[in-house]
């Protein structure tokens, strides 16, 4: 048994059963110890505090894993916390064969994140302490689900911090194809998960492209940092007169043009931007032009809190031309996924962008995932997605 010693008063965390312990906490480790490795955490005292994963070369340096001394963390620990986690999916409502099936530390699996799209579930391992059960999990996860497929998606930046490669490829089961069309609230959706965002797709935003669909009927529909097109295709099918959709990234607006045809959604009504969205926000300003719903869903600007001020003011930027470009009685749909950035702050964003912008709004509705993304009451940095639904008045 490998230790990790936590300093006097730093502890208090642990007790609320908060899962990470950061390096300035940290009063000694065993020699013994390695990236990976499963260490019993204790006070000075020696008293148990919890069982966590090792991560040397983080600041957060351990990952709770269980806080039940005697609870072993094998493979009947993962089996168990798997099946948990599948089971808090079970109320899903039968609109989709495509849902997030663990969701790290707020299923109690710290760095780990698997994804289900039709039959194939996805992995993705960002920290050292869920390095080694790759195997292990991967045959967890088809045994559990029934999958014929695990592929691995194991390449955020987090990693780097971690010591960590990027990883990708087939870890179980059959070669997967190179797109996998799943179904989402009667729509087709072509995913790319061997090179798309995070594990292939934004399954977090399916209820908001629902929401979309419910408020698209007969408006002309701006929709920025589009990526596949799922919000303009949503969008299109609830009835909207004109979408336009703006990204950066050609290859995702190939696969978004896919993603109509699949529904046989009318092309004639889309219009496709390849742009930086900033610029072409400021163009559409210039030129006096204006909607009824528009959609800003931007990449994250701020990682951690120590990023805040400066995506704050990209926050503000990219609403405060969405405001203008907003007509009365218009809504917009705006998030962030900032993890750095907190439900308070963004709003206090928003509303200063629509006092620089020289309008009234009143906020409509919060926009979160679905029940698929649940966040742990002792976790709230698992709380990383928010969003405003605001109508200009």
């Amino acid at each position: 048994m490998k230790n990790m010693t936590i300093k006097t008063g730093r502890e208090k965390s642990l007790l609320r059963r908060h899962p990470w312990i950061f390096s300035g906490a940290v009063e000694s480790v065993d020699a013994a110890a390695g990236a990976g490795d499963t260490l019993r955490v204790q006070d000075r005292s020696g008293r148990f505090l919890a069982w966590a994963g090792y991560s040397p070369q983080s600041q957060i340096v351990a990952r709770v894993l269980s806080f039940a001394e005697a609870e072993a963390v094998d493979e009947t620990f993962y089996r168990r916390r798997i099946r948990t986690a599948l089971a808090g999916r079970a109320a899903l409502p039968a609109v989709t064969n495509a849902w997030r099936l663990i969701h790290a530390e707020s299923d109690g699996l710290s760095g780990i994140v698997a994804d289900r799209y039709g039959d194939v579930v996805v992995l993705q391992l960002s920290t050292a302490g869920a390095e080694p059960h790759r195997e292990m999990l991967a045959r967890l996860l088809m045994e559990e689900t029934g999958a014929r497929s695990v592929y691995e998606r194991s390449d955020a930046d987090v990693r780097e911090l971690e010591g960590l490669a990027a990883r990708n490829g087939l870890i179980a089961g059959e070669p997967i194809d190179v797109e996998t069309v799943i179904e989402e609230n009667g729509l087709k959706v072509a995913v790319d998960i061997l090179h798309g965002h995070k594990t292939g797709f934004y399954l977090d935003q399916r209820e908001n492209r629902l929401l979309a669909h419910a408020l698209a009927s007969g408006a002309e529909v701006l929709n920025c940092f589009c990526y596949t097109g799922t919000m303009s295709a949503a969008a299109l099918a609830g009835g909207a007169r004109s979408v336009l959709s703006i990204d950066s990234s050609g290859p995702a607006l190939e696969l978004a043009q896919r993603n109509l045809a699949l529904n046989n959604l009318d092309p004639v009504r889309a219009t496709w931007l390849e742009a930086d969205v900033f610029q072409a926000l400021r163009k559409l300003r210039d030129q006096a032009n204006s909607f009824d719903l528009i959609i800003l869903d931007p990449p994250k600007f701020a990682p951690t809190a120590h990023h805040a001020e400066k995506a704050a003011r990209a926050y503000k930027d990219i609403n405060l031309l969405g405001f203008k470009l907003l007509r009365p009685g218009g809504h917009l749909m705006t998030f962030s996924c900032s993890g750095g950035i907190s439900a308070d702050l963004f709003q206090k964003i928003i509303a200063g962008a629509a006092l620089d912008a020289n309008v009234d709004a009143q906020i409509v509705r919060r926009l979160n995932p679905g029940i698929d993304h649940p966040v742990a009451l002792n976790f709230p940095e698992g709380d990383y997605l928010k969003g405003l639904l605001v109508r200009r008045t």
